[in-house]
């Protein structure tokens, strides 16, 4: 069987943790950042944990093994 490549998107946009979480950056932070508060853009910046329902679509791009 032919091995798998890796999405070529997915892996510029996408990071594995060391415990197998998908990592990712938030929504909602390029533009009409006038409106939005100091705080909230701040903590829009810190790396975001992807929701379990898409964990497993990423992991399948990003060419890791599922358990």
């Amino acid at each position: 069987m032919p091995k798998t490549k890796t999405h070529s998107g997915a892996k510029k946009r996408f990071k594995l943790t060391a415990r197998g979480k998908v990592r990712g950056r938030h929504a909602f932070t390029s533009h009409i950042a006038e409106k939005k508060s100091p705080k909230r853009k701040r903590r829009l910046g810190q790396p975001a944990v992807i929701e379990k329902e898409n964990e497993k679509q990423v992991k399948r791009l990003l060419g890791a093994r599922t358990r």
